[in-house]
């Protein structure tokens, strides 16, 4: 599931580029809560629930939508960024 770089340069790997919406997501929630090895980082959180809900799962898109209510606009956007930056590496 995870490969290449951090993501943001901490934590953990980047996920693969197959990696299935569950996987996404599970990955989403460790940087949500900071548990199994991941900081806690909302940016990168979102970007992985924006990626897991391009990939089905329905549960990221509402996860995805509460953090994005806690985060500041910008914070936001950089997460959204990073997504489409994830994809082109593809």
């Amino acid at each position: 599931m995870l490969h290449g770089m951090d993501i943001a340069n901490q934590g953990l790997p980047l996920p693969k580029p197959d990696a299935s919406g569950d996987e996404l997501f599970r990955l989403g929630l460790l940087y949500s809560t900071g548990q199994g090895g991941a900081p806690l980082d909302y940016v990168s959180a979102h970007m992985l629930f924006n990626l897991a809900a391009m990939r089905g799962s329905v549960e990221a898109k509402i996860y995805r939508r509460e953090l994005a209510d806690e985060m500041a606009t910008e914070d936001v956007a950089e997460a959204q960024r990073q997504a489409r930056e994830w994809l082109a590496r593809g």
